[in-house]
């Protein structure tokens, strides 16, 4: 399962997944046509949801947009 996000006019997942003791998770940008792209943004915590909301505050914090 993935969270989806729409900021600054484009549409991103994060993808979270178990790592060890915790939860890892990255983004990926979808684009037109159903591809997707790796953008280097990687977040790990205990839980899945603080993994995901640190992923979407670097997200944030590249495209310099206010966190919600």
């Amino acid at each position: 399962m993935a969270r989806e996000l729409q900021l600054a006019g484009r549409r991103y997942w994060i993808i979270s997944d178990p790592h060890g003791e915790g939860w890892k998770a990255r983004v990926v940008e979808l684009h037109e046509g159903g591809e997707a792209d790796e953008i280097g943004i990687e977040a790990s915590d205990q839980t899945r949801t603080a993994a995901d909301d640190s992923a979407e505050r670097k997200l944030r914090r590249l495209l310099r947009l206010p966190h919600d």
